[in-house]
């Protein structure tokens, strides 16, 4: 399946009491849909705070996306975790609910093996018919799936995608090389949208389209268009806000930090975060006013 080209991984607005604030999920909705031109949602991924959320939380956000984007986009359900029996729980439970897929993150902590890796993806997706989008963050993760690994899962029927969070563009390119027809792979770095639509990618899961992603579809859409000379100028245009979005003035900021600080700003207030994350310091939010302010 064909998620679209730009995907959003949407954030979890929270109340005062950091309870899930259902009239500011559907107010975000429709303004990522509708506003940013988003293709598709990812719901209950890093940028949601999926390790805060519980079992009811995320499937209660599985049916009230589906509800809300009412096919105006595709609804991805965040479904991984380390625990393959879990994950093949949420899944099945996502797939009854009505999403349009779900996103499997590398299982991590455990750090298993690239065999290990294999057998644990093959087996929540023989449970499922649902199409899948494999989700590669080494950083976060502690392991790297290998290019020659996502190869073989990419054989398996319903394993479409891969979002490419490892940076490599080397790997990247290896895997996009190596693909069958149909098996498509985004970035999961802003910053690198454009460069791997340049090697074959497809498009990009992304956080900055909170913000910009009006902008990021007219990159996309002027590369696929054959103009690629206007796809680097607003590539140009739009990577301050790429890196600055999660490099703040000492150093990196923890998504989703940065981007719900921003939206509140816009006057999309989607509350504050759980922890152990905290809320932006005061010279992290006057950097934020300071970097939006010069892109407007």
């Amino acid at each position: 399946m064909d998620f679209g080209r730009l995907l959003t991984a949407m954030v979890t607005p929270f109340d005062d009491q950091l309870q899930i604030d259902w009239e500011r999920t559907a107010r975000l909705i429709d303004y990522l849909i509708d506003t940013q031109r988003s293709d598709g949602l990812v719901i209950a991924g890093t940028t949601g705070e999926s390790p805060t959320l519980s079992d009811e939380e995320k499937l209660e956000l599985f049916r009230f996306a589906v509800k809300q984007a009412n096919g105006r986009a595709k609804i991805i359900a965040g479904t991984g975790s380390n625990d393959t029996a879990h994950s093949i729980h949420l899944s099945k439970e996502a797939e009854n609910i009505g999403v349009d897929g779900i996103m499997l993150v590398s299982p991590y902590y455990s750090r298993t093996s690239q065999d290990g890796l294999l057998a644990h993806f093959r087996a929540v997706a023989a449970e499922v018919s649902l199409p899948i989008m494999i989700y590669n963050i080494p950083s976060r993760t502690g392991v790297n799936i290998e290019a020659k690994t996502m190869l073989a899962l990419a054989e398996t029927p319903n394993i479409v995608a891969v979002k490419e969070s490892s940076g490599d563009l080397d790997q990247m390119s290896a895997i996009l090389a190596g693909a069958p027809s149909g098996f498509y792979l985004y970035s999961g770095d802003d910053s690198l949208t454009l460069p791997v639509l340049g090697i074959g990618g497809h498009g990009i899961v992304s956080v900055t389209s909170h913000l910009v992603g009006r902008q990021m579809k007219d990159m996309i859409d002027a590369y696929v268009e054959g103009r690629p000379a206007d796809a680097a100028k607003l590539h140009l245009q739009l990577s301050p806000m790429f890196k600055g979005m999660f490099i703040g003035p000492k150093t990196r900021m923890v998504n989703p930090v940065p981007v719900k600080y921003a939206l509140k700003r816009k006057g999309i207030d989607c509350g504050g975060v759980r922890l152990p994350l905290v809320e932006a310091t005061l010279e992290e939010a006057a950097f934020i006013d300071a970097l939006v302010d010069a892109y407007e």
